[in-house]
């Protein structure tokens, strides 16, 4: 969590911002927006983690009204409010959240290619059995994420090998619960290593359903797999069901073995599936994401130069 430090206002003011972006606002945010009002510029806020929905998976689900409140109290003092998928617009617009706009996200597309597949990591991943079925899962190891479901979920499935790649509060439990099945967990891996990863798998694994987008589905579409996702978050946005991937019931994870079967015994849909996901991931690159962004921030700046009816402080940006 982000404090906030004593040269922190000393440094906003040196640098005169024609506009303050505040970033999950909760510790450090709420300073952002005090600043924004001292200086008389417009805002932006986004909102990107879902506290309300993570909270029930440590006991706190009392919690979550008060969540909401807070959030919606911060969020309502900004011009313009970002959010990274329909799904999460519409449950903030439901929550009271005001002028909410959907920001798409995007990847590095000349990062996350397909290409080459590395024998070496493939053995790795695959735990020594090349041969089988690679299902891959990235991102932080917690609870909320629900990785402990696709032990009895996937397994025990003949010729089906499953990487939990990642690290996080939730590790050494995952590493408990699978012990004895064919899984192999990596660690936390970025940059090259990680795009080796993707490309050494058949299929992604996405069971989380408190995701406000699901970053790492579309970092695997762009490394030409096909995702198996729970229906449900931010990653209906990105997963089309029977095009660039399979969902299922989050509340039915038996329903994944299924699947799983179908893409390892079924090699024309699964590149089929590939294909079009590689295609839908090529169109969300940062440069596009950017551009969206700036464009939000032009709207900010009308919609603060029409509530206070005055110009801005400095030059336009």
């Amino acid at each position: 969590i982000n404090v906030p430090r004593r040269f922190v206002w000393r440094r906003v003011k040196e640098f005169a911002p024609d506009l303050i972006h505040v970033v999950n606002p909760v510790v450090l945010g709420p300073f952002g927006l005090s600043y924004a009002r001292l200086l008389r510029v417009p805002t932006v806020a986004s909102f990107h983690t879902d506290l309300a929905g993570y909270v029930k998976f440590y006991g706190a689900g009392f919690m979550a009204p008060a969540i909401w409140s807070y959030l919606r109290s911060l969020h309502n003092q900004a011009d313009v409010n970002l959010c990274p998928s329909t799904t999460i617009r519409g449950e903030l617009q439901r929550q009271g959240f005001r002028r909410v706009r959907w920001w798409k996200r995007g990847i590095d597309t000349d990062l996350f290619t397909p290409g080459e597949r590395i024998a070496d990591v493939r053995n790795r991943l695959t735990g020594g059995n090349p041969d089988d079925f690679l299902v891959i899962n990235v991102g932080r190891q917690a609870p909320e994420k629900r990785l402990d479901l696709l032990r009895d979920a996937i397994f025990p499935e003949r010729n089906v090998r499953l990487a939990l790649i990642g690290d996080g509060p939730g590790h050494q439990v995952l590493q408990k619960q699978f012990a004895g099945t064919p899984t192999v967990m990596t660690g936390y891996m970025r940059g090259q290593e990680l795009v080796d990863a993707y490309r050494a798998a058949d299929a992604f694994i996405f069971p989380s359903t408190t995701e406000t987008f699901g970053l790492v589905a579309l970092e695997a579409m762009a490394c030409r797999l096909p995702v198996i996702a729970a229906r449900t978050g931010g990653v209906l946005d990105t997963v089309i069901d029977g095009y660039n991937g399979l969902y299922y019931n989050p509340d039915q994870p038996q329903e994944i073995r299924p699947l799983v079967q179908r893409l390892r015994d079924n090699p024309a849909l699964r590149n089929e599936l590939a294909e079009n996901a590689l295609n839908h991931a090529r169109s969300r690159s940062w440069r596009a994401t950017m551009d969206q962004l700036v464009d939000y921030y032009h709207s900010a700046i009308r919609v603060f130069r029409l509530s206070h009816n005055h110009e801005l402080h400095g030059a336009p940006i």
